[in-house]
């Protein structure tokens, strides 16, 4: 990980929640601003990626860095990884590089890890992004116990970002009725990629929870009312040009997370390494 100043209408807004690790501990509240780092690793070099994305926690945790984030391993999609790490303003963007650039130990490792990174990605992409607070709905999750994140990207024409912003508040209006516990949350794209750009994002704690999650959705958009549906439609047909999702695993042994964290669920956050193979001899089994 590089040092990151570190399909129907239905489909499209039924999202849970988002998940991610924030600055000084986890987040009880949707953070003001993330920046996301976007790597696609090569073919085969998976295993090779993780083992040298471990050294990162390790070194911020050498440094006692409180810019915490979580790795996302894409489990649908390109073979890539997301790192995402929260803000609360771009001066505590600032604050984190200067710690990094002031600690010559920590600039050094981390150096010599984005070298190693260097030999197994095809590409990286960083992108930063605010929240949209006004059209994000629900309940904050438990951050310690998300196993699984969905994000989707929504490429809008431009001119249409109204589009957008109404269809998001139709189909929470819908779904406050429908399903009450629905959860998301919603990001606009400042720099990184081009726009107009927005990210919604979905957590669950385990996969099968995106089984009661597309219910859901299904049953929202059902109940919707005439107006909410013939908003969603006007938006897809007119402002959207395309969504794309993904489905994400939560990889701990690249994620920086603070110890409580790590001690609330051991057999996840500090699994044990498997034992190294023993060597055989000619004739045994």
């Amino acid at each position: 990980m590089v040092s990151a100043p570190r399909v129907v209408v239905a489909a499209i807004f039924s999202v849970y929640a988002v998940s991610v690790a924030a600055q000084s501990g986890l987040p009880t509240s949707q953070p003001n601003f993330l920046t996301i780092v976007r790597e696609e690793v090569k073919l085969g070099r998976t295993a090779d990626h993780e083992r040298i994305e471990a050294g990162w926690p390790a070194a911020y945790e050498k440094a006692k860095s409180p810019d915490y984030y979580l790795a996302y391993v894409a489990a649908t999609g390109r073979n890539e990884a997301w790192f995402i790490t929260p803000y609360d303003s771009h001066k505590a963007m600032g604050d984190s590089m200067k710690r990094e650039s002031d600690d010559a130990m920590l600039s050094a490792e981390l150096k010599r890890l984005q070298r190693a990174d260097g030999d197994v990605l095809t590409n990286l992409t960083i992108i930063q992004a605010m929240a949209r607070k006004d059209l994000s709905l629900g309940a904050f999750p438990d951050i310690a116990k998300t196993r699984f994140v969905e994000i989707t990207v929504f490429r809008v024409r431009p001119g249409h970002e109204r589009g957008f912003e109404e269809a998001a508040k139709a189909y929470g209006s819908a779904a406050k009725r429908s399903a009450p516990n629905t959860s998301f949350r919603v990001y606009e794209v400042m720099a990184g990629v081009p726009g107009p750009t927005y990210l919604v994002f979905s957590s669950t704690e385990s996969f099968a929870d995106f089984d009661r999650v597309l219910a859901e959705g299904m049953d929202t958009m059902k109940r919707a009312s005439a107006e909410e549906r013939n908003t969603l439609e006007k938006f897809s047909a007119e402002g959207l040009v395309n969504a794309e999702t993904q489905r994400f695993s939560i990889n701990p042994a690249m994620s920086y997370v603070p110890k409580e964290v790590r001690s609330s669920d051991p057999a996840f956050w500090m699994p044990k390494k498997p034992a190294p193979a023993k060597a055989t001899t000619g004739g045994q089994q």
